[in-house]
Order: C-alpha cells, then sequence, then structure tokens
C-alpha cells in the first residue's frame, strides 16, 4: 500500500512541477546534476533518510535536516502533502519522506519523537512576484549527509543547500532565472497545529542585518507559557528591497535580491532564546566571515570524529549503514542551549550563566533513559555531565528534576521520574562532578508527594495504597504508573545506599517492591486494581492501550502505549522477584518466549500488536531477560533475530519513534554485544552481529570487541573473555568496560 502512495505522491509532485513550470515560464531541467558532496571513513555510511518515511504511527519521526553533534539548529525541510495539507499527522520531526512538497527550510526540529516542536523561522525561496508557498519536488534532485542537505527546486529552476553550526543555520541558494530572486523568512512560523504571538522583525539597511523573533508555543513549548526565540541573520549579497509584513502573530520578512541568475547567495541565521543581541554573537563567534563550504566542511568533520568513537568491521555494508546511521541519530539531541557567552534561558525565564558545563535541553528522558544515556556514559562522558548539572538547575530553577524538559520548560510528557533512573546510573558509573546531594533531594520530594502535579501524578494515592488504584486514575495509565513509580524508588534505594543514607535505603527499596501489589496470581500479569482491592474485571492482555483510547472498553486498563503483555516484564529493578512471581524460571521463559513469537509479521508494520515490539521503550529490553531465568541462548537468539528483523536501510528502517536515538541505541549496543541494565552499572551480555567494535571511552581508554566465527548463523555465544579472564555470568560491569582491552566473543551456531 505505501509502496503505491509512494509512487502516487510522486506522480502528483512531478505534474505540479511540470505546470508550475509552464505558468512560470521557467523551463524545468530533467538532467539537472546534484553536487557532489564529499563524506569521510564512518560518514558515508549514514543514510539521514532511514526513519523519515513509513507508516505516521510507527514512523522513525526522523529528518535530514543538517547539524552538527548536540547542537541546537538543525536546519532542513518542513514538507507537506499538495497546498500546504497535512491531512494527518505524519512525521513530527518536519520532513515526512511521502510528502511531495517542500514548504520551506526551517531551523529546528525535535528527533525522533512523537511531538511536533520547533520548526521555527522558516526560510522559503521564491521569484518574481509569486508568494513564496509549498514547493512540488522530486527525491530524484535531493542529497542528506551529515552537516548538509541540499534539493534542487524544479519548479523555481533553484538549487537549495543547508549546514550548520550549533547555534547557526547557514543556506545558500542558487536562481537559475534572471527574475527577482527572493527568500521569504517566516518570524512566526512552528510546527503542526501551533501558534506564535509577539513575533517582530527589524532590517538595518546600514549593516544588512535582520534580526527577530517570537514567542512560540508547540506541542511542548505551549505547555509553559511559551519559549522565547530570536535570531539575527545576514545575507552575502546586496538586498534590492526588504518588506516586512503582517501582525505579531503571522510575520514575514520578504528579502528580494533582485537578478543573481547562477550567483549563489548565503544566508546565515543564528538562534537563541535569550536575546537577538545573543543570536547575533552566535553568529559572529560560530561562523563569522566563513563561507557556507567551509561551514559545511567543519559539520562534517566533526560528523566524522564523534562516529569515529566507534570503529566496526563487518563484511555486510547494511549492517555498516544501520550502525552508522544510528550512532549518527543518538547524536542529534539533547540540544546546547548555551549561547556562545555561556548565557541560556532557564525554567524560570530568566537569563542564567553556565560555569563549567554547557546547559542542555530536548532530554526524552522517559525514553533515553533506557539505553541512550548509558550508551553516554561511555563514549560522551562530556554530555552526559552537561545533562546531569542541567537537571539538578533545572529543578533548582522551577521546583523538580523533569521527566521530559524541552527548550525552558516542563514539556510534562509522559510520567514518573524518569531522572532519578538516568541520576542513579551515573552516580553507580563514577560520575561525580555535578551536585547529587540536591539531585536526591528532589528525587525522594517527587517520591514522597511534595511536588505534585510536577512529578508523579497520584503520588499521595500511590504511598497510601501501594499502588495507583485504576478508579481515580481517569486517563487510565494505573499500572504503567505503578511499575514505573517502583522502578524510580528502586533507584532511589540505589543512590540512598551509594550515599550511605542506611534508613532512606530500606524505606525506597520497600517501597520499590509496591510493583507487586499489581501483579495477579491467578494469571501472572500486572493488572489494573482498585482502591478496595478488586482487579479489573474487564481485562484482556492482548488489546493494546491504543485501541483502548480510541474505543474506551476497559480491556487495556490501566496502560500506556501498549498491552498488558508488553508492560509484563518492566520490574528491570528487581528481576529475580519479578520472576519468582511466576513461579518457575520454566514458566517465566516459556510466557517470554510466546511474547516474544507474537511480534508484529514485519518491522514496522501498520498495527505494532501485543506482543514484542522494539519499537516502544517498555519492553525494548525483553530478549535480555531470558538470561537472567538461565536462558542465554534464547537472548542470543531473540536478540539476533531483532538486529536481523528490526531494522534496515528502507526509509522506514526503524520499528517505531526513535526518540532522542532510543531505539537507535539498542542497536548500538546490540551490535556490539552488550546492553545496559538502565539505573544500574551493569550490561547483559548479548550475541555482536558485528566483526569487531573498536571503542574510544571517554576516559581515554579503548576497549575492543572482538567476535570470533560471528556470521549470520553463528548467533550463539561458545564464550566470553574480557582480557583473557573467562566471563562466567550473564552481566559485565561498567567498571570492567571502561577499564579497557579486549573482550572477545566466540559464536557457534549451537547453543
Amino acid at each position: 500500500m505505501w509502496s503505491y502512495l509512494r509512487a502516487f505522491i510522486a506522480m502528483l509532485a512531478s505534474v505540479e512541477i511540470m505546470l508550475t513550470g509552464m505558468f512560470s515560464g521557467i523551463t524545468i531541467r530533467q538532467d539537472y546534476e546534484m553536487p557532489e558532496v564529499e563524506t569521510g571513513s564512518y560518514t558515508q555510511y549514514v543514510d539521514p533518510y532511514i526513519g523519515t518515511g513509513g507508516k505516521p504511527w510507527t514512523c522513525g519521526m526522523l529528518s535530514t535536516a543538517a547539524s552538527v553533534p548536540f547542537g541546537l539548529v538543525r536546519l532542513g525541510a518542513d514538507t507537506s502533502f499538495i497546498g500546504g495539507a497535512y491531512v494527518v499527522k505524519t512525521n513530527t520531526s518536519g520532513y515526512y519522506y511521502d510528502h511531495g512538497h517542500i514548504e520551506g527550510f526551517s531551523h529546528s526540529r525535535l528527533s525522533g519523537t512523537g511531538a511536533e516542536d520547533y520548526e521555527i523561522f522558516r526560510v522559503t525561496p521564491a521569484i518574481g512576484n509569486k508568494n513564496a508557498g509549498a514547493i512540488p519536488y522530486s527525491h530524484n534532485y535531493e542529497t542528506a549527509v551529515p552537516g548538509y542537505y541540499a534539493v534542487y527546486l524544479q519548479a523555481l529552476d533553484c538549487l537549495a543547500e543547508m549546514t550548520a553550526t550549533a547555534h547557526t543555520g547557514v543556506h545558500r541558494y542558487t536562481f537559475g532565472t534572471s527574475k527577482d530572486a527572493r527568500l521569504s523568512l517566516d518570524v512566526s512560523s512552528y510546527a503542526g497545529n501551533s501558534r506564535t504571538e509577539k513575533a517582530f522583525a527589524e532590517y538595518d539597511e546600514a549593516t544588512g542585518l535582520i534580526t527577530g523573533g517570537c514567542v512560540l508555543h508547540a506541542q511542548f513549548s505551549g505547555r509553559y507559557d511559551g519559549l522565547p526565540v530570536y535570531f539575527a541573520a545576514k545575507a552575502d549579497k546586496d538586498i534590492k528591497n526588504i518588506e516586512i509584513n503582517g501582525d505579531e502573530t503571522d510575520l514575514k520578512v520578504d528579502i528580494n535580491f533582485g537578478d543573481i541568475k547562477d550567483e549563489p547567495v548565503e544566508l546565515k541565521v543564528g538562534i537563541s532564546f535569550v536575546s537577538t543581541e545573543n543570536a547575533l554573537l552566535n553568529l559572529e563567534a560560530e561562523v563569522g566571515s566563513r563561507t557556507f563550504d567551509d561551514v559545511q566542511a567543519q559539520a562534517l568533520a566533526d560528523w566524522e570524529e564523534e562516529l569515529s568513537l566507534i570503529k566496526i568491521t563487518t563484511p555486510d555494508n547494511d549492517i555498516k549503514t544501520i550502525f552508522y546511521t544510528a550512532l549518527y541519530h543518538t547524536m542529534i539531541m539533547p540540544s546546547d542551549l548555551t549561547d556562545v557567552n555561556g548565557e541560556y534561558l532557564g525554567f524560570d525565564k530568566q537569563v542564567h550563566t553556565a560555569e563549567g558545563y554547557t546547559y542542555r535541553s530536548d532530554m526524552s528522558l522517559w525514553d533515553t533513559v533506557r539505553n541512550t544515556h548509558a550508551l553516554y556514559t561511555l563514549i560522551q562522558a562530556d554530555v552526559q555531565n552537561d545533562c546531569l548539572n542541567s537537571l539538578v538547575e533545572m529543578a533548582e530553577t522551577s521546583g523538580a528534576l523533569p521527566r521530559w524538559p524541552q527548550g525552558a520548560g516542563y514539556s510534562g510528557s509522559m510520567f514518573g521520574d524518569s531522572a532519578n533512573i538516568m541520576i542513579t546510573e551515573s552516580y553507580l558509573k563514577g560520575f561525580t562532578d555535578f551536585d547529587v546531594e540536591t539531585a536526591y533531594e528532589y528525587m525522594k520530594k517527587s517520591s514522597d508527594g511534595s511536588v505534585y502535579k510536577v512529578g508523579r501524578e497520584f503520588v499521595d494515592e500511590y504511598n497510601t495504597y501501594g499502588y495507583v488504584p485504576d478508579d481515580i486514575d481517569n486517563t487510565r495509565k494505573s499500572v504503567s504508573r505503578t511499575l514505573e513509580y517502583a522502578w524510580e524508588d528502586g533507584a532511589i534505594a540505589s543512590l540512598a545506599t551509594a550515599l550511605g543514607y542506611t534508613e532512606d535505603a530500606e524505606k525506597y527499596t520497600e517501597k520499590s517492591m509496591y510493583y507487586k501489589n499489581v501483579f495477579n496470581p491467578e494469571n501472572c500479569y500486572f493488572m489494573a486494581r482498585n482502591a478496595d482491592g478488586e482487579f479489573d474485571k474487564t481485562f484482556s492482555p492482548v488489546i493494546t492501550s491504543f485501541y483502548e483510547d480510541a474505543i474506551p472498553l476497559g480491556l487495556a486498563r490501566g496502560f500506556c502505549e501498549g498491552s498488558a503483555q508488553q508492560w509484563r516484564w518492566s520490574a528491570t529493578h528487581d528481576i529475580q522477584g519479578m520472576i519468582d512471581l511466576f513461579g518457575s524460571e520454566e514458566y517465566f521463559v516459556s510466557e517470554l518466549e510466546a511474547f516474544m513469537e507474537a511480534a508484529s509479521p514485519t518491522m514496522a508494520y501498520i498495527d505494532p500488536g501485543a506482543g514484542y515490539w522494539v519499537g516502544n521503550q517498555h519492553d525494548i529490553h525483553t530478549p535480555y531477560l531470558f538470561s537472567d531465568a538461565g536462558r542465554d541462548d534464547l537472548t542470543e537468539k531473540w536478540v539476533r533475530w531483532t538486529l536481523a528483523e528490526r531494522f534496515d536501510t528502507s526509509v522506514e528502517g526503524l520499528d517505531g519513534n526513535d526518540d532522542g536515538g532510543t531505539i537507535s541505541s539498542w542497536y548500538v549496543f546490540s551490535a556490539m554485544g552488550f546492553y545496559p541494565l538502565a539505573g544500574t552499572d551493569r550490561y547483559w551480555i548479548g550475541s555482536p552481529n558485528v566483526d569487531s567494535a573498536d571503542i574510544t571511552l571517554s576516559n581515554g581508554n579503548t576497549l575492543s570487541v572482538r567476535a570470533v566465527n560471528q556470521s549470520a548463523k553463528n548467533v550463539y555465544v561458545k564464550s566470553v573473555t574480557l582480557n583473557g579472564e573467562a566471563i562466567t555470568g550473564n552481566y559485565l560491569t561498567h567498571e570492567q568496560l571502561t577499564a579497557g582491552g579486549e573482550l572477545v566473543f566466540t559464536m557457534s551456531a549451537t547453543p
């Protein structure tokens, strides 16, 4: 179906391109040659199109935007159907492969999430007197590599190219027509069904500088009274005429360069959340007099350096492409909100100065806490340290640790206290360059109820009953909340132990066992439970909450973004205790394997179903649980099955929303043969699908992973050694890995 739809959209775009050319007098060039773009040893394997298309609800939600690692600017195309129509929410990053039109090129977007935000300060080329609008385009004339995006717009005879620094987007437009070449800068652009206010713009004719800004109220930023955004822009060509049209909610700057046929015009746009002055500082410091080519070369070099932190070998180029594209996607967010002078906009909407770290936001913590931050603890310790300090600062300025910080405020997305997991895990792994005592106090406050409505919902009831009663949770997430809260209390207990607070450790360990209060021993499922202690009588383990949200019959009451089957394996802070609830390891294994076998027929299926779904976070770890029940062979089998069957090089490419690099991180870790147990300093042993991986660790050491006799058939691990010593358990510790040396897997075709 989707291939036919894609072909139909491409046909419509081609017809519109032809008709547009006829009425505008432009000769539509069918033989245009896109510029050759240099890539490096590792960037050559990155395909930014992976995860940009497919079914809207299981799309990777990724984009082809140009960026640098962990920057703020992600400059790329905002696409739509004909005439700017969206019809249904498709790719929330702004770029959807199966759209046939480009509305323009905006300066940031969220990566891989289900939320639409940013898409600020959209620039759209136009010619003559024609207003800027949705422009048909063809993938035949499009290029995307790390740090660079380009598309030839046949209907305008214009090549549009993008590159970026951390806070600056650099555009280059080459018009092939002698008509007036124009760029429309939409000061009040936004993502999806959003709005802006207080838009303004000014033009200084003496300097050629255009400045402006607005307050953005998008899907997340609208939840905290809006995000102020500012820009400073300058072109390298004289401006023939400039017009500022509109009002405080819909404002555009029309820039007319006159006749610049075949003469590229570069537009440099600095971004800040603090002020137009800071936007200009960012522009001058990060770009200055450098050309587009200079900036693009540096962006490529930055990506090459980061991707080279893990050097894999494999004869399979598809695996290389999937791996390095996944690694690339783990480094899009969190965003750098610190201007070049050290200033940033805090959660209190006041300007602060970061000292000794980079203030970061856009952390999809409910997702990334499960594996992405663990990757940072190995190879991106500076970024992880930034995140820890930023979270503490966010709590200090607003009263609580956020669970999904976006821009300059709480998005409130998902539920619980995901920061607890990340903070505890980091401390256990030796991260101490942040105020852990302050973080610990905020963790306790949320669990105890003193930051109600900012941290946990229904926390008082949770503490009273030992679970969230379903008959008081009108959002129907009672079971999921209980499981997550217990996990997060387990993290508090672990941190309390590490800090030497024995009484606290006992208290929160007891609370972490509350997850057992929603386990029904009659059917061995976690189930919704009312305040009177009765379990839900309308229950189906195979109905997901997605159906329940559409038709509330009560069959999936208590669950968020999934089914009772998918939440059945969620007590990862007490894995042995969870196994014991099933009565025996054998029964646990049989039920877990049945769950794995119930996975959807294909990757990114139209209905992910109630079985194993690596494309969502709550059951992403499940293949590794077999080893805790004595079946390492089944962990190895299902990890390799997932690597082979749930990732590929197509535009669909991922099994669900990437959520800030979470699904991508699953692949990176699993391909190397180990996977983090979130909230701890341990990593499960899996089954690598690469022959080797040399990992440059943040502490300067190198961990060399070798998989002897690894192949598509040899998926079972015969033995594991670390620096010559046999590993007999099913875990490795962070200390073992970061000491460096050689980790050797000897593989076999039989368990």
